[in-house]
């Protein structure tokens, strides 16, 4: 199979993205994060993440996509969505998922 080279494009992409994900680990409190992520994104583009998060820990815990749907009112197109990066994805909501027990669980 051939593999695609990298352009000048996708390192400068990849390289923004970093110096994003730098910028959100540079932020100490959820307050902080919830001010930049209000000056970085439209209304929409919030509503859209918060509602991919809400149905992460629901997807963890085997709820069929229908009631999700039910109990969200987020479409079961964005579930699926949530549901294959959870499976296939880069491993990023089960990490957040696990911190967030880790703490939850040493705040107790």
């Amino acid at each position: 199979m051939k593999t695609r080279q990298e352009t000048e494009r996708d390192k400068a992409a990849d390289a923004a993205l970093k110096a994003l994900a730098r910028a959100f680990a540079a932020l100490d409190k959820p307050q902080e994060a919830q001010a930049f992520l209000r000056d970085l994104c439209t209304p929409a583009e919030l509503e859209a993440m918060a509602d991919r998060w809400r149905v992460v820990p629901l997807l963890r815990k085997g709820v069929p996509y229908r009631e999700i749907y039910d109990l969200t009112g987020v479409s079961v197109t964005t579930i699926g969505r949530v549901a294959r990066s959870l499976e296939h994805g880069a491993g990023g909501y089960a990490v957040a998922i696990e911190r967030l027990a880790t703490r939850k669980t040493e705040s107790n």
